[in-house]
């Protein structure tokens, strides 16, 4: 039995919901400031603000982690280090909470003495990645939401002295396992690794003349469910997502939690305090692995906020509410992606299955049947005690922020060294069996390689084969895998590319071997291929969503020969589910005609775009700038797939966001 009971960390995206958490009685709070967070899309905080707000939530025994979870540009790691130094001299913070390893020197030289934990964007999915972790400075690691209770066991079980686990129990779903997702970034640039997420995954698809949103997932709840959490004591933290919701969110979902920890008893008031909270419809997902709910597999709104009424009448538009609205309620009209997408404020009190007319603006714009959404509500009890912590707020003495000055010292390699003109080695990688999909043009000189999970592990690989990790790897293949690898390397080979970083710990020795991280490490600074380095690894492939910009700027500055993926079928979209309404092999289609297909491989689910990325065009000018290895990624396309002629630049002529 867990004796130790386990923190509830509220989420925070602006200051009334800081304080909202407060209210409610969260043990401890997790927020960002504006930029280097995974939710860009929240106001977030300065640091004026986070001081002062940190100072109350001390007074009150309330932790706070900061999550600077973004991946960091090559050019921003000053910007990062000088951020850091002020967090550090004006913020009364608990943790940092990163992704990328970079974050861990540049805390440490701004002075942060305190805990690193891993986002779970950071993808430490198996036991032996832990004790990764741990060598590498994080004591708390934070787990994927995709995990059963049998998986976050196994996980609990076989964690190093002096670390803790972090697990979800409530909030929104994303299609994609967390870090795993570049859809987004593929449509125009703006990253979820860097918090920019635009949802496409939200939006309708078609295959076979069905149109849903095939990809937007219902929200997860643990809800009655955390009495099995609670039994585990290396859970020392139950984490509620939600940095873009409204306090009123914040506040009953951290009271809901609260109740089913310490009496759930209650467990009746706690369901109606999550019933009342205005989220999306939620599933159990995964947690119970012997009765598993796809989060795909509804015929609800999916929308952020709660579902209350489909709009009527065009020229005077109005929706019947399938709930009470106060005055004060803000409302969602429509999806993101709509035209006429509004957020609409409730003047006055609306009885359920009462006609709520919408503001004159909206007349012949919004389309009948358009969905609308509660997304926020002003409770008397809720306001009265924001109001009273606005009070204790505004005496606290507001700090004054000096510029930073000082650099991070210079490391690595000189600027506009002279680069070895040998050509670069080009590896073809493949499931098994050479596919045929890369350009006529280009001949191959040089290497294969193979994804060792395709056909069941069953692959036996030539002596000079290129062995690639899959970007997953679930508690359950940690023995398979490491398996497999012990048996190539006593048959002598030497060649692995680990698309995590963690996967270097399914290595007995690591410095005997040719060990590359993969682009699936997302690798965007020459400080974090610096780290590889030490860490064991011989050479790295930089992440391939990067700007034209960052990826001619890392060889300079990096310690470890770099390679570069010029050639791939790119997943969009990495994940353990599939709407039961999809099928693998065939084509799906947006309204916008962006197309893709969804294969299988080794229990996880990848969704393709049907155009590759190319940027064979740009080998003789990343070849200048230093790179030595360049990537060719193929998959089968499969037959009935049209692939579009088209640029496959990604983000080379973007500026990354």
């Amino acid at each position: 039995m867990n004796t130790k009971i386990p923190m509830i960390l509220a989420p925070a995206g602006n200051t009334n919901s800081f304080l909202a958490a407060i209210a409610a009685g969260a043990d401890a709070i997790y927020c960002g400031l504006k930029i280097f967070s995974a939710r860009m899309e929240a106001d977030n905080f300065s640091i004026e603000e986070l001081s002062r707000l940190s100072a109350l939530s001390k007074s009150k025994q309330i932790k706070v982690f900061i999550a600077f979870n973004s991946i960091i540009k090559e050019a921003e790691k000053e910007k990062v280090f000088k951020i850091l130094t002020k967090l550090c001299e004006f913020v009364q913070f608990d943790a940092l909470i990163v992704q990328d390893l970079a974050m861990i020197p540049l805390a440490k030289k701004a002075g942060f003495k305190k805990e690193f934990h891993v986002s779970t964007l950071g993808n430490c999915t198996f036991p032996l990645a832990l004790e990764t972790a741990k060598k590498a400075g994080f004591s708390q690691v934070v787990l994927p939401r995709e995990f059963n209770i049998d998986e976050i066991k196994e996980m609990a079980q076989k964690i190093p002295d002096q670390m803790e686990l972090e697990v979800f129990i409530h909030g929104a779903l994303c299609y994609s396992i967390s870090g795993r997702c570049y859809w987004s970034s593929w449509f125009g640039g703006k990253s979820a690794l860097r918090g920019r997420c635009v949802q496409p995954c939200r939006r309708i698809y078609e295959q076979k003349d069905q149109k849903k949103r095939h990809f937007s997932c219902m929200d997860f709840s643990a809800d009655v469910l955390v009495k099995v959490l609670k039994k585990i004591p290396q859970v020392t933290t139950w984490k509620i997502e939600g940095r873009k919701k409204s306090p009123h969110y914040v506040y009953y979902t951290v009271k809901a939690y609260k109740l089913l920890r310490d009496d759930p008893a209650k467990k009746k008031e706690a369901m109606s305090y999550l019933d009342y909270a205005m989220g999306r419809e939620f599933s159990h997902y995964n947690l119970l692995s012997q009765r598993v709910q796809n989060p795909l597999d509804h015929s609800s709104e999916t929308g952020s906020g709660l579902f209350t009424g489909r709009v009527k009448n065009p020229a005077e538009p109005y929706f019947d509410t399938r709930e009470e609205l106060f005055s004060g309620d803000l409302l969602r009209i429509g999806y993101e992606e709509n035209e006429f997408h509004d957020i609409q404020k409730v003047t006055r009190a609306i009885p359920k299955k009462g006609k709520f007319y919408l503001s004159k603006g909206s007349r012949f714009k919004v389309k009948k049947g358009t969905s609308v959404f509660i997304i926020d509500r002003r409770g008397p009890e809720l306001t009265a005690l924001i109001k009273e912590l606005e009070s204790e707020l505004d005496q606290i003495e507001k700090v004054q922020v000096r510029p930073i000055l000082d650099s991070p010292p210079s490391k690595g390699r000189v600027p506009n060294q002279t680069v070895s003109k040998k050509r670069p080695m080009e590896i073809i990688v493949s499931r098994g069996k050479n596919t045929t999909n890369q350009k006529s043009s280009d001949k191959h000189h040089g290497d294969t390689g193979i994804w060792i999970s395709a056909n069941a592990y069953g692959n036996k690989p030539p002596g000079r084969t290129w062995l690639w990790l899959d970007p997953l790897i679930f508690p359950g293949e940690e023995n398979i895998c490491r398996n497999y690898v012990d048996k190539a390397v006593k048959k002598g080979t030497k060649n692995f590319v680990l698309n995590a970083f963690w996967q270097i710990g399914l290595f007995k020795d690591p410095k005997k071997l040719n060990l590359w991280a993969g682009p699936f490490c997302n690798i965007t600074n020459s400080m974090t291929v610096n780290l590889m380095k030490t860490h064991g690894f011989s050479g790295a492939i930089v992440s391939p969503e990067l700007d034209k910009e960052t990826f001619l700027a890392l060889p300079r500055r990096s310690d470890l020969p770099l390679g570069v993926v010029t050639h791939a079928n790119w997943p969009l979209a990495v994940s353990r589910i599939i709407s039961p309404d999809l099928s693998p092999g065939q084509m799906f289609q947006s309204p916008k005609g962006e197309g893709g297909w969804i294969s299988k491989s080794n229990n996880i689910y990848y969704v393709f775009p049907n155009w590759p990325l190319d940027l064979s065009d740009q080998k003789e000018e990343l070849q200048r700038a230093g790179y030595s290895v360049f990537v060719s990624l193929q998959e089968n396309i499969p037959r009935g797939v049209k692939m579009k002629s088209r640029p496959g630049l990604w983000n080379w002529n973007l500026k990354l966001l």
